[in-house]
């Protein structure tokens, strides 16, 4: 049995993205006792699969190793991965947390040598790569994960990939008995930082995602483009051919009264950073085009826009795209639409689309365990009706890296206040 150790002076993070690692961290580096609770079998969430931050492009592994580094380090922080919040109870300062955890069928002894996934056969759609590639049915869910501890898919319980994974672990770390439990605990505030997921492109039936094989999401094409992806970092065609003339469609699903009526802020930096994953792949064989209404880059943003605007093998085009069809003879994409600058009309064949699907919060109004204050785009208000429970990141707001770890120390400075505040009572 999984034991935790809290009070009611214990604050209690939910989701351990970028937001909640940093809200925990922060949390933890006071002094106050903190439990993160993340679903996903890692800690890091959708940072981890980007390939580059804009505007530096630099890499997330550098800040993903110091804070898994802080989190190692620190006695204050217990993580629980696979791990769901069904039920809180109380008011702030005194609430009741109930945890579902989900098992690994791996335990602490595992060294992440990777033989138990050497040995089993059974492949499933690979979840970090939003199913792009495959992977074992014993795995590591990427090359950074932490824990760095393998899971064993359930689906392969019961058949000789389960026996010959246990068969092939030297330390005795494959537990094919490990059972679902539910953990409760104490705590005094809670920080809620379940994140981002990218807008369903299929609901957007205009463009074709449910429909045509070469017309792919921001994301998607985030992971094809990292030299650790399912690619290789080769931008491909669903055939496996070199895609060297790419559209980008912005406002995919966003600012539209159909689907989600706010800006994500990050859908045009995340373009633009993109053409240069175009270039870095292809040279200036590698074509971009931008379909956008507007370009909201500003402050230091403004400068790298301007650096793309003046690449020669970077378009744009002032227009919402109306509909896409398919070229049957050979696969491509054809946008169809109006340029709103020479109101010319446009049927333009590309190799591959990629739509910029905005950021839809993970926050489930119907499912969450106490009364929340949500707006009509879905994030968490800072609303005194919340009690001690603050959103962090972007539960509170569609927010860039560098905003979301803002804000997320403002709501850990909120949550300690809370905690701070009944140890006062209760010195």
């Amino acid at each position: 049995m999984t034991e935790v150790i809290a009070t009611n002076q214990t604050i209690l993070v939910v989701g351990g993205g970028i937001s909640g690692l940093t809200a925990a961290l922060e949390a933890a580096e006071t002094g106050k006792q903190v439990v993160l609770v993340e679903k996903r079998p890692y800690v890091g969430g959708r940072v981890t699969q980007l390939y580059k931050y804009f505007p530096k492009l630099c890499y997330p592994t550098c800040g993903l190793e110091i804070n898994q580094r802080r989190a190692k380090m620190n006695p204050n922080l217990t993580i629980l991965t696979m791990a769901e919040v069904t039920d809180i109870q109380g008011e702030a300062g005194n609430y009741t947390a109930s945890v579902k955890l989900s098992p690994r069928y791996v335990n602490d002894n595992c060294t992440g040598c990777g033989d138990c996934g050497k040995a089993v056969t059974a492949e499933f759609d690979d979840e970090y790569n939003y199913g792009m590639g495959k992977r074992k049915g014993a795995y590591l869910p990427h090359r950074m994960a932490h824990p760095q501890q393998y899971v064993i898919d359930p689906a392969i319980l019961g058949t000789d990939d389960a026996e010959k994974a246990k068969a092939a672990c030297k330390v005795n770390a494959v537990d094919l008995d490990m059972q679902e439990e539910t953990v409760s605990f104490k705590a005094g505030a809670v920080v809620w930082a379940t994140g981002w997921q990218p807008y369903d492109a299929n609901k957007i039936q205009p463009y074709g995602y449910d429909r045509f094989s070469n017309v792919i999401t921001n994301v998607e094409f985030e992971r094809m483009a990292d030299p650790n992806g399912p690619t290789g970092g080769k931008i491909l065609r669903a055939d496996g051919s070199p895609a060297k003339n790419i559209a980008f469609i912005q406002c995919a699903g966003s600012r539209d009264k159909n689907h989600l009526l706010h800006c994500s802020r990050i859908c045009c930096m995340a373009t633009l950073k993109q053409t240069h994953y175009v270039q870095e792949a292809l040279g200036d064989e590698g074509k971009s085009t931008i379909y956008y209404i507007d370009i909201r880059a500003i402050d230091r943003f403004e400068e790298f826009y301007q650096t793309v605007r003046e690449n020669p093998n970077v378009s744009f085009i002032k227009s919402k795209v109306a509909s896409i069809v398919e070229n049957r003879e050979n696969g491509n994409p054809v946008l169809k639409g109006v340029d709103t600058e020479g109101y010319h009309r446009y049927e333009n064949e590309h190799d591959l689309v990629v739509l910029a699907v905005g950021m839809q919060p993970s926050v489930d109004k119907a499912s969450f365990p106490v009364d929340i204050v949500i707006n009509e785009e879905g994030f968490i208000e800072p609303a005194s009706e919340n009690g001690g429970i603050f959103a962090a990141g972007c539960s509170s707001d569609a927010l860039d890296v560098n905003r979301a770890v803002q804000q997320a120390t403002g709501a850990a400075l909120r949550a300690i206040q809370v905690v701070n505040r009944v140890a006062g009572t209760e010195g």
